[in-house]
């Protein structure tokens, strides 16, 4: 469906159908949830916390005995989601180098990762600095990602290189 007909169909409803749907993906559909609540109540720093969240405990031992979870995915999504509520590019700009720092320095304290892992870190760094220098936040975040650099460099794979590379280039 397109957006120009689902306008059509919406403004052929009543006030009243139009409620009941609303409150039906209320119900039904957790992103339109959050969505609305966070529309209702525009807490940007909560969402935030909430989303950084999900990523640090990505990247964190949770007891002694288990393994963190690693998933770029879910923290991707973490970062997805966020921006789906239109937040102030400083926070989103904030979350995705969370993202870098966390998997920099997942290798930097606990050693070599494998090929995948290492990919996925310095695709989200890079993305993290298109949208840093998109939105004229480089140097806000420059220590942050200076310690990117440092978390990386004995790190082995080209991995170190590949981090450092992509940061001179933002950072000359």
């Amino acid at each position: 469906m397109s957006k120009q007909a689902l306008k059509k169909h919406l403004q052929s409803l009543t006030k009243e159908q139009m409620i009941v749907t609303v409150l039906e993906m209320y119900d039904g559909i957790k992103p339109v949830k959050e969505y609305l609540e966070y529309y209702l109540n525009p807490n940007e720093k909560e969402m935030y916390e909430k989303y950084r969240r999900r990523i640090v405990d990505e990247f964190s031992l949770p007891t002694r005995k288990s393994e963190p979870k690693l998933r770029f995915s879910v923290a991707k999504k973490a970062i997805a989601d966020f921006r789906s509520l239109k937040p102030s590019p400083e926070l989103l700009g904030d979350l995705m180098v969370t993202l870098a720092e966390m998997a920099c320095k997942f290798t930097y304290d606990y050693g070599d990762m494998w090929e995948q892992y290492y990919d996925s870190a310095y695709n989200n760094f890079k993305n993290a600095l298109v949208f840093l220098e998109k939105n004229n936040l480089l140097d806000y975040f420059k220590l942050r990602c200076e310690d990117c650099v440092k978390y990386a460099s004995p790190c082995g794979y080209g991995f170190a290189d590949d981090i450092s590379e992509i940061y001179y280039q933002y950072y000359k």
